[in-house]
């Protein structure tokens, strides 16, 4: 069931594993009043965490949620330091109604700006052009006509699987390139207009990505995986999109079935691929993907918004207040983030 709005009980006790520094943890408390018990302490101090849990109403947490937390009764709402939630998306957090939110948008400007430098590598075909540097050499008439044919993203077709905060980042720039743009987001949000966006999908309009996505040239997902997103691209996705087509995954790597994707890069079916995420992370060395030429690959790590942590805390403030308010937190998860498939790599 989804947690009620009104039937939140008083903050009295806080337990938190945040890691920011000292005066964010001290805007928090001071967010929080006096009057509440506020423990502080690392993830790592299982004692301390274990005696507090007990009479905590509030966990802010530098990681997921875990059994011990879930065992908690006196939990009403738990905060999750980071983006994606898949790991506490859990049956167990809707059947008691906990509320479980994350910092999600504390990012969402540069995951946009690195799927957009995948898509400009391939547009220049970095790898080739460093191997032609490296040798010294500038390339035949025939080898810079070539490459001037590949074309700029000016007029290409992008498609955005979700449109979140980093979905809407991404619109931004693929509109500031002269990009057609093409969103595929869960709400239908009627009415709701983006000055950056020439089609606007919804699954809850029963849309999906057949229905424009899969005809761009630039594909770029930002999606969050849950049951309904797992494995969202597989065969017969990728025999439906162009051989041209660039695949770049800012989202969480099971939303594309990848023996699938390797399958699919070698025959020809689509062009290349932008991976950030994988199903198993770290990838493992004996994975396909690291040797294939159409292929570019970074570990999960995107550099770092210099404002990241003050987004973070922006979050946990604002909830805070809509908490006591009783008003919809903000990042809260809902039934349609289950997440029951598979594996999640951190």
């Amino acid at each position: 069931m989804s947690p009620s709005l009104f039937s939140r009980p008083e903050i009295r006790t806080v337990l938190s594993t945040l890691t920011w520094p000292t005066a964010e943890i001290a805007r928090v408390q001071s967010a929080l009043g006096p009057s509440v018990e506020f423990i502080q302490c690392s993830r790592s101090d299982t004692s301390t965490i274990a005696s507090s849990l007990p009479r905590a109403q509030v966990a802010l947490l530098a990681g997921d949620l875990n059994d011990s937390v879930l065992e908690s009764r006196e939990l009403k709402w738990v905060h999750c330091d980071h983006a994606g939630l898949n790991h506490s998306a859990r049956p167990e957090v809707f059947e008691r109604g906990l509320f479980v939110t994350g910092s999600a948008g504390r990012s969402g400007p540069a995951l946009a700006q690195h799927a957009f430098f995948f898509a400009q590598c391939f547009v220049y075909d970095v790898r080739k052009m460093l191997q032609r540097q490296e040798q010294n050499v500038w390339g035949t008439g025939e080898e810079i006509e070539q490459y001037r044919e590949r074309g700029a993203l000016w007029g290409k077709k992008l498609g955005v699987v979700g449109y979140g905060y980093t979905g809407k980042e991404m619109a931004k720039i693929g509109r500031a390139m002269g990009m057609h743009v093409t969103i595929l987001r869960r709400s239908h949000g009627e009415g709701e207009k983006d000055e950056n966006v020439d089609v606007m999908l919804s699954t809850e309009a029963g849309q999906g990505i057949a229905d424009g996505i899969l005809a761009a040239d630039f594909i770029m997902l930002s999606c969050s995986l849950s049951d309904s997103t797992y494995h969202l691209f597989s065969t017969p996705e990728f025999e439906r999109m162009k051989h041209s087509c660039v695949i770049i995954n800012l989202a969480r790597g099971a939303v594309i079935d990848e023996p699938a994707l390797i399958a699919a890069l070698k025959q020809g079916e689509i062009a290349g691929a932008g991976l950030d995420v994988f199903e198993q992370e770290p990838l493992g060395k004996d994975s396909e993907l690291w040797n294939m030429s159409n292929v570019l690959i970074t570990p999960h790590a995107t550099p770092q918004m210099p404002d990241k942590i003050e987004r973070s805390v922006a979050v946990v403030l604002e909830n805070i207040a809509k908490y006591r308010r009783g008003e919809g937190l903000l990042n809260a998860l809902d039934e349609r983030d289950l997440y029951t498939k598979g594996a999640v790599p951190n």
